[in-house]
């Protein structure tokens, strides 16, 4: 999810403290160095809804090819452009899926590459088209487009679900995997990017505590299912036996689905509404710290039609991707790939690998809060809104979708929020700590690809069923 948005027409004074205590007297009194969120920008709105000289503006209306596919490909930084050479990889991939669908290895490769370059543009598309809607509707529809990949992954995976061809070990483990590929790869990769060329970056309580603070309740929520089931699997007797356990811990699941949805639109309302002028303000002095801002002011932009169109696009061929890639789960899951490799390093790779590539680049131009907000807030996203909006669906179709997580998975999850929060307390970043980062998250993926599947051993108690006729 992100705040970007073009500068504003407000004068911000100079912070004799440091770099983000953004006035030098707070208004209300109070000693804190935190963003007094009182200032008035009506006068950026009308109605208090749409923009007043947006950086969303492209000077253009219509729809015109040639600029079309021109601004598409040069993206908003180069990572992103190198991105697009992948576009290819798309008709490819969709071919071979109908051509030879015996060649199960090369259709599953194809629309994995295929679904880099289409979720990139989706991205992209939503991030323009988010700067010329009113500005909560703006950033809550960026935020859904943001994740779009991962809910259809998801529901892909559930729709296909059956108990002879299970799939829900693979969306648990997906859903762990997202958040541990943000906190671990993606902020790894962003403080080792952005501390080659300076000796630390600094970034802003504000975000940090917001976002680490969401995160261990939402891990809290997440985890207690399987504690809940991990107590009591030894105490199983015939009075309450392993079924009943099971059916409780699946309620448990959908109530705590439930109650993180309310906890996801509450940060919505904190983040957008009722404390938004926080954010803004330490957003717009990242701007300022942008060291390639003047390109981006220049940069053209999609109309609003051409907003619409790239979207439309990119989501079509996201959703085939998605729809193929999952249909060769099984065959490669038979070749000797586990579920739990499947699911916690593969899927979350290609998923947010769009998202991953604008956070790196934010750190390289020293927007480091905005690196960090675009590697917490997905993870926030996918813990508080598409892991109960999985189990909610998984309620509708009557399949047993719940937050009964892998033990390993389960630890894995615990120890990356404590990494990420130790490193994030001081407010700085270095290479050293994003090299640290990363090398966790190898050391996971080394050990994921030896974790047997959920079909020969399992924690979470569908071997004790099949294995002992319980």
């Amino acid at each position: 999810m992100s705040l970007r948005s073009g500068r504003r027409n407000g004068v911000l004074e100079d912070d004799p403290v440091g770099p983000y205590a953004i006035e030098k007297t707070p208004r209300n009194g109070d000693n804190s160095s935190l963003p007094t969120n009182n200032r008035d920008i009506s006068h950026r709105y009308v109605l208090g809804l749409f923009r007043v000289d947006s950086a969303g503006e492209s000077g253009r209306t219509g729809f015109h090819p040639l600029h079309f596919f021109r601004v598409i490909f040069r993206s908003t930084c180069t990572f992103s452009m190198i991105v697009n050479v992948l576009w290819p990889f798309v008709p490819a991939a969709i071919a071979i899926h109908f051509a030879r669908p015996d060649l199960h290895v090369w259709v599953f490769a194809l629309n994995y590459i295929a679904m880099v370059p289409s979720a990139n543009v989706l991205g992209f598309a939503g991030g323009e088209l988010a700067k010329k809607l009113p500005k909560v509707l703006g950033i809550i529809l960026e935020t859904f487009l943001g994740g779009i990949v991962e809910v259809v992954l998801i529901m892909v995976l559930l729709h296909n679900h059956t108990p002879d061809h299970p799939l829900i070990p693979v969306i648990q483990a997906a859903i762990l995997g997202s958040i541990l590929a943000n906190l671990l790869l993606c902020l790894g990769t962003c403080f080792f990017i952005g501390g080659l060329t300076r000796s630390e970056q600094s970034f802003h309580e504000a975000v940090s505590e917001v976002g680490t603070g969401l995160l261990l309740v939402a891990g809290f929520g997440l985890l207690i299912p399987s504690a809940f089931f991990s107590t009591l699997k030894g105490a199983v007797n015939e009075e309450f036996t392993l079924d009943m356990l099971r059916n409780d811990t699946l309620t448990i699941s959908r109530a705590t689905a439930v109650i993180l949805i309310v906890a996801f639109l509450t940060y919505l309302v904190f983040n957008l509404h009722s404390h938004n002028t926080i954010f803004d303000e330490i957003f717009e002095k990242d701007e300022e710290q942008d060291e390639d801002g003047h390109l981006e002011q220049l940069r053209k932009k999609l109309t609003f039609l051409e907003c619409i169109i790239a979207i439309l696009i990119s989501l079509t061929c996201v959703t085939l991707s998605a729809v193929f890639l999952v249909q060769e789960i099984e065959p490669i899951v038979e070749q000797g790939v586990s579920d739990t490799f499947m699911g916690l390093i593969l899927v979350p790779l290609v998923e947010k690998a769009a998202e991953h590539l604008t956070a790196v680049d934010e750190a390289w131009d020293n927007q480091i809060n905005f690196a960090l907000f675009h590697c917490l807030a997905p993870s926030i996203l996918t813990a508080l809104l598409n892991a109960p909006l999985a189990v909610i669906v998984g309620w509708g179709l009557d399949k047993p979708m719940d937050l009964n997580f892998e033990i390993f998975m389960v630890i894995l999850l615990v120890l990356s929020i404590l990494v990420v929060g130790n490193f994030l307390r001081d407010g700085k970043s270095n290479y050293l700590e994003g090299t640290l980062c990363v090398l966790v998250y190898v050391i996971i993926a080394v050990t994921s690809w030896y974790y047997p599947g959920a079909h020969i051993t399992s924690t979470n108690g569908d071997l004790p069923q099949t294995t002992h006729g319980k």
